[in-house]
Formats: C-alpha cells, sequence, structure tokens
C-alpha cells in the first residue's frame, strides 16, 4: 500500500468514527478483504473506538491491527452488560484474528441426562441438546465420577440403551436384566417400579447435579419421617439410606458457609501470552462447581478486559442466576440487578483465595503437560526465570562451573562442567591438572584454572558461557571476578552457590559484592543449580580419582627400566595388584613374562637378593 493510499484509508476510517453514536454497544473491524478481524465492545462507541487512531498509541500490536483496519461497523444496545454479551457472540462467531482466542475445554467431560421417556444418566464429551440436558463441564474427572457414583447407590437409574417406551411397558415387551438382579436397577422397564416413582428419582438426581444437595435432604428427612408416621417402616428404612448417603457425601464436599448461597466467584491468573480464569459457584455453602477456561491473548489485553469477558462466558455457559458476584478487584462494569464483591476477609475471602489457587493450579497444570509434550519449553522457562532473577543481559543458553579437587595438596585436578538449555553437555567438560600451584590452595588453583580456560576460549574465537557458576561462597566468586574482569577484561556474569553450617547449599548468590537471590530452595531452579553443583564435584572427584590410580600404578611399575606398559599390563592381568607382583617369586614372574623380564622385575622388587 502505497503513502497516498494508507492516507486515504485513514481519512475514510475517521469519517466512519466521526459519525459513530456515544453510546454503549460492540463494533467489529474489516480487513481489505471485508472479514472481520477484531470484536469489540464499549460503553460510549464513539469514544472507544476513537482511542485506536490516536497518534500516541504505543502498543505494537495495536498499531498492526490498526495498520490492517479498512472499514468499521457497529451495533447499538442499551447497556454495557448486553454490549459484553454480543461481544462474546461475535468473537464466538467469527473467530477474529486479532481477539483473545477462547479455549473452552469441549474436550472435558459433561454429565446428561437423557430425554427418553425412562431417562439415562451418563457422561459424554458430546454435546447435542437434542439428546438431553446436560452439567458440567467437569475440569475435575474424579468429582465428576463421585456425583455419578452417589446417584447411581441412591436412585439405581436404568444403565441399558434400549429405546424404551410406554406402549412398550404396558405390553410387557422388556424384561428385566442382569443389573435388576444385583440391585443395579429397580426394573421400571417391567414394571418393578412404577414410571412416576422412577421420573421423581430422576428428578432428585437433577438437583443434586445442579448442586441443590441441602435441598434434597430436607425433602428426604420430611419423607422419611412422614413414612415412620404411617407406620411405613421398610419404605421409611430405604429412604433413611438415601439420606445418610447423601449426607455424607455432602459432608465431604467443600463446605464453605451456610450463609452463602447462589454465589458466583471469579478470579483471573494470566502471563504474557495466556489468561486462565476460574469460576466457583456456590450453592446451599457448598461448592457444586468449579471450572477454568483460558484466553489466548492476541493484543496484550489487560486482566480488567479479560475478566469482564471470562465472567459472561461462564455466567452464560453454567446458565447461572447468582445475584452476587465475588472478584478479586473493582471492574468496571455494571450488570443488571448483580452485586459485585471485592471481600477483604471472612467466609467470601476463603473463596476468593479457593477460586486464585485453582486458577494457579490450572495454569501450573497445562504447562506440565506442554512441557511433558516438548522438553525444550521447560528449559526456556527455567532459562527466562534465572534471567529474570539475576537481571541477565540475555538467556543464560551456556552456564559453566568449576571444582577443585585434591588431598593436602597431591595431584591437585580442577574441573569445569558446561550446561546448555540446563542440561548437561558432556562433551563440553573440561579436565585440568594444576600446574602453577604448590599444596592445598583452593583459590590460587582457581585463578589458574579460569585464566587458562578462558584465555583459550578467546584465543580460539570460542563462544564465552552467558554465566559462570563459583561452587562456593564469596571467596570463590571474587577470585573468579579478578580474572574474568580484571585480568582478561571480559563481561561473563558471575553466580555463586554457598552452602549453610550443615554444609547443604542453601543460597544463590550474584553481584558485587555478592547479595542472595531469593529463591525457593525446593523450587526447579534450585534443583537445576544445585544439579549444576553435584555434577561438578562428581567430574572432578571421578578425575582425582582416576590420577591418583594412574600415579600408584606409574611409581611402582613404569619406573622399572626394561619394562614396558605391555609387560605391566600382563602382570596386572595375571596377579592382579602391585602387592602381589612384590610378593611373587622369581619362578613366578618369569611363567608370565618370561626369564630374563620376570628377573628384572623381581631383584628391581627384592634388590638384597642379587
Amino acid at each position: 500500500m502505497t503513502k497516498e493510499e494508507n492516507e486515504k484509508r485513514l481519512e475514510y476510517l475517521k469519517g466512519v468514527v466521526a459519525r459513530l453514536p456515544e453510546k454503549p454497544g460492540s463494533y467489529q473491524y474489516y480487513d481489505e478483504d471485508g472479514t472481520i478481524i477484531y470484536v469489540g465492545k464499549a460503553k460510549n462507541l464513539k469514544s472507544r473506538v476513537s482511542s485506536y487512531f490516536h497518534t500516541e498509541v504505543d502498543r505494537f500490536k495495536t498499531k498492526v491491527l490498526v495498520s490492517k483496519i479498512f472499514d468499521i461497523s457497529y451495533t447499538v444496545v442499551n447497556t454495557e452488560e448486553d454490549a459484553l454479551l454480543l461481544e462474546n457472540n461475535l468473537i464466538k462467531k467469527y473467530n477474529p484474528r486479532y481477539n483473545v482466542l477462547l479455549k473452552d475445554g469441549k474436550t472435558y467431560p459433561s454429565i446428561c441426562v437423557s430425554n427418553e421417556y425412562l431417562p439415562r444418566i451418563f457422561k459424554t464429551r458430546t454435546i447435542n441438546k437434542k439428546w438431553g440436558t446436560y452439567y458440567g463441564p467437569y475440569s475435575h474427572i474424579a468429582s465428576m465420577y463421585a456425583v455419578l457414583d452417589l446417584i447411581k447407590q441412591l436412585y439405581h437409574p436404568r444403565t441399558c440403551r434400549i429405546p424404551i417406551t410406554k406402549e412398550g411397558i404396558e405390553s410387557k415387551k422388556y424384561k428385566v436384566c442382569l443389573d435388576y438382579h444385583i440391585k443395579r436397577c429397580k426394573g421400571a422397564c417391567a414394571q418393578k417400579q412404577s414410571a412416576e416413582e422412577y421420573q421423581k428419582d430422576i428428578q432428585q438426581a437433577r438437583e443434586i447435579l445442579k448442586g441443590n444437595t441441602r435441598q434434597i435432604l430436607r425433602e428426604l428427612r420430611q419423607e422419611m419421617e412422614q413414612l415412620a408416621e404411617e407406620l411405613r417402616f421398610e419404605e421409611a428404612e430405604e429412604v433413611k439410606r438415601k439420606y445418610l448417603t447423601l449426607e455424607g457425601f455432602v459432608t465431604r464436599s467443600e463446605v464453605v458457609s451456610h450463609t452463602i448461597d447462589n454465589v458466583d466467584v471469579f478470579s483471573i491468573t494470566s502471563d504474557e501470552k495466556i489468561a486462565y480464569i476460574n469460576y466457583i459457584h456456590v450453592s446451599n455453602g457448598s461448592i457444586n462447581q468449579s471450572f477454568t477456561i483460558e484466553y489466548k491473548k492476541k493484543l496484550n489485553e489487560p486482566d480488567q478486559e479479560l475478566l469482564q469477558l471470562g465472567i459472561i462466558e461462564l455466567r452464560e455457559r453454567f446458565k447461572s442466576n447468582s445475584k452476587e458476584i465475588i472478584i478479586p478487584e473493582p471492574l468496571d462494569l455494571e450488570l443488571e440487578d448483580i452485586t459485585f464483591t471485592v471481600p477483604q476477609r471472612g467466609d467470601k475471602k476463603t473463596l476468593l483465595d479457593l477460586s486464585i489457587m485453582n486458577g494457579k493450579q490450572y495454569k501450573f497444570d497445562r504447562l506440565k503437560q506442554a512441557e511433558k509434550l516438548n522438553p525444550e519449553q521447560k528449559q526456556t522457562r527455567l532459562m527466562k526465570e534465572l534471567q529474570e532473577k539475576l537481571h541477565l543481559p540475555k538467556l543464560p543458553y551456556q552456564i559453566e562451573c568449576f571444582d577443585n579437587s585434591n588431598i593436602s595438596g597431591t595431584d591437585a585436578v580442577a574441573s569445569c562442567v558446561v550446561f546448555k538449555a540446563m542440561k548437561p553437555s558432556k562433551k563440553d567438560y573440561k579436565k585440568f591438572n594444576i600446574k602453577t600451584v604448590t599444596g592445598p590452595d583452593d583459590y590460587a588453583s582457581m585463578k589458574e584454572v579460569v585464566h587458562r580456560r578462558y584465555t583459550r576460549l578467546v584465543e580460539e574465537e570460542q563462544p564465552l558461557p552467558d554465566l559462570i557458576i563459583a561452587d562456593g561462597g564469596k571467596g570463590q566468586m571474587e577470585v573468579i571476578r579478578e580474572v574474568i574482569q580484571d585480568e582478561l577484561n571480559l563481561d561473563i556474569p558471575i553466580a555463586g552457590l554457598a552452602k549453610d553450617n550443615h554444609h547443604r547449599t542453601n543460597e544463590l548468590l550474584y553481584g558485587f559484592p555478592p547479595m542472595s537471590i531469593q529463591i525457593k530452595t525446593d523450587s526447579e531452579l534450585f534443583h537445576v543449580l544445585t544439579q549444576i553443583q553435584d555434577e561438578v564435584h562428581r567430574f572432578a572427584i571421578n578425575f582425582h580419582r582416576d590420577k591418583r590410580s594412574k600415579h600408584a600404578l606409574h611409581s611402582e611399575l613404569d619406573e622399572i627400566k626394561g619394562i614396558g606398559p605391555k609387560t605391566r599390563d600382563a602382570l596386572l592381568k595375571e596377579l592382579k595388584s602391585v602387592k602381589k607382583i612384590k610378593e611373587a617369586t622369581e619362578a613366578q614372574l618369569a611363567t608370565v613374562i618370561g626369564k630374563a623380564k620376570g628377573e628384572i622385575v623381581f631383584h628391581h622388587f627384592n634388590p638384597e637378593a642379587t
């Protein structure tokens, strides 16, 4: 598009905006092909739409949206609530490119009460309202099965899929099945239970699915007392069984307060890309519904805007008629005959906290699920978390850690382990023999190794690490800083892992002077950091052990003049140890390596026999 064409486009759009009414409504943006690319809502259409075309708009994504707009339409409504409903419906209908994407959990199962003459009650993931009435969906599958099991215990609804009709029952077309004989069905198909009684059971099951358990308890108690007065004790006992079963279920459910009834609770948990909105419904003091939806952000939409959209979507989905809505913060939203409450304490605050906890748990579960399918996502998340904690200029993709190992200064060695994308890169590990330090001086040894490592990387023009971790506290960090910054003039961030009095790593240090970074010791990130520390210990100790072993063998056998590696290996293979070689007779040695070499080895260890 040329500059002239763009100016003409903007002039046309500003003309449309100038004619917009100052009333509530929904507006739609179209691209050059006439496709709806964005749907919005507003208390004041003219004010809201004109804000997109202000020169001071600084959000990149909004600028991109505006550059794609070629036409605008709108619908005027009476209230902001109507505008929200219309916006929600249009988003679901057209799925515009720049609107938040609702992931509505269609894969979650619901419970269906069929429209048959003798209704069935079953779980399903397919919604077809011609078949029956649906309750759910249930994001917590265990809760759904608990409700189904309760209904089966109380009412024994039929499970067969035979299309049973009233005429078929009257003509005695059907026979009872195994479920009747094992007391899982009352045999209404064969007139063992009247159709009226069966329908009464189904109606009570519907009330349980709606969450009206306490109402059913009251009805059962009244029926039980009435039957007892009429001396119908067997029937009263059956009703008592139902009452106790339902009462046991209710006491296990989440009871908040018997004074709270028919209340909705909403909370939002979001990050840069996705917002999670949790919905809880409370009826008769008990939580009978909890569900979370997620919106994929397109234009960095604020939490308030998304929460408003979620409230409308979820109340419509679950057919809520609650007159009170509990929310975490005030919203610029008015709904007819609805009271918004932002609790600070008490039972309602407990409910809000529970909703927030459910939203966070759902986010965590989704994250784990995504990371299971794509392990690289977890590594990136941990790198970003470490970057944010330490305020690093870039992602710490390559991390290096050093450790020394020696016994009283002998066979002193050091090691360097390399982690890339939070995973060990073993082909990049390095071993160092300490060359310039005499005696057990860890600081001097660390200084030598760090200098050698990064001098070589610079000379060979190899990539430098994004972060160096010192296996120790402030002293080790300062030694590394002196080499990196003062001597080599390099800009590499340096962190340290410090231990407590029990020699357990308990904090991450960063900066100069080093400061403790707030990070939970049971977090995933801290576990990865201690894994790096454990790995550098393991690598250094194994290297030191190998060197000691080789040194021990070398001092005993390799210094014997006339004895080479093949002879040495043959002796060790046959006699197993240097000690047994020393104790062997000349004849024994001769049988392994020959008379001449056997004599040399024997007289080396037994000079007095010469």
